[in-house]
């Protein structure tokens, strides 16, 4: 057997195994999480910090909505009604107070956690104190809410059960953590495959041509 023939079974064994592992790769979708929206004018917007550092003014709309993305650039904004006449016309001005429009949407069934359904968007008008962060507005109206040891939001009025920004894969259960401290933000991930591909398979074109030059200069 010349060493060419020798050698090809065995980079086809090595791309192979590179291509599993891509493979493996691409399966990671995204986290499993509450983002935090702020509503300006008829846009929302992904908050730039944690719902128990933001203090929304009398008359804001917050939102918060769970799925599965990748990063803020991707995350799934809430549905539903967002106006806030429509949304607190029953809670009249009081003085001492403000109130907050909220939007809650639980998500869509191909985003729960095994096991669980997403209850039905809904609005709900907070009425807290001047100095109320976003999350005191949410505890107010939306209990029971669940935290990580990380100030992560994992549950609004119970849901999920359990589990808290996970890490979740196209074809599978989840794969990890994502681990962040910023509550209703994920860690970035990114979708594409990573250089060891491209580099593991341009190792095994280097060492295919090498094979044949070696096979050519023991005949010549």
């Amino acid at each position: 057997m010349t060493a060419v023939r020798r050698t090809v079974p065995v980079l086809l064994a090595a791309l192979a195994l590179l291509l599993g592992a891509a493979a493996g790769q691409a399966r990671a979708t995204g986290y499993r999480y509450w983002s935090f929206w702020e509503r300006s004018g008829d846009q929302w917007t992904y908050a730039t910090q944690g719902p128990a550092l933001a203090r929304p003014d009398d008359g804001a709309v917050e939102g918060f909505r769970f799925s599965v993305s990748a990063d803020s650039a991707d995350a799934s904004k809430p549905r539903g009604t967002a106006d806030f006449g429509t949304i607190c016309a029953d809670t009249p001005a009081t003085s001492g107070t403000k109130r907050v429009a909220l939007v809650l949407d639980f998500g869509v069934p191909a985003d729960a956690p095994s096991g669980e359904t997403p209850p039905a968007h809904r609005t709900a008008c907070a009425r807290v104190a001047p100095s109320a962060s976003a999350a005191q507005a949410l505890a107010a109206v939306a209990k029971p809410l669940r935290y990580d040891t990380n100030a992560l939001l994992c549950a609004i009025s119970g849901y999920p059960r359990q589990g808290c920004g996970e890490q979740v894969s196209s074809g599978g259960p989840a794969a990890g953590s994502a681990g962040s401290a910023a509550a209703g933000k994920p860690a970035s991930s990114s979708d594409g495959p990573s250089l060891g591909l491209p580099i593991g398979a341009g190792v095994v074109v280097l060492l295919a041509g090498a094979a044949v030059w070696q096979s050519r200069r023991r005949r010549g």
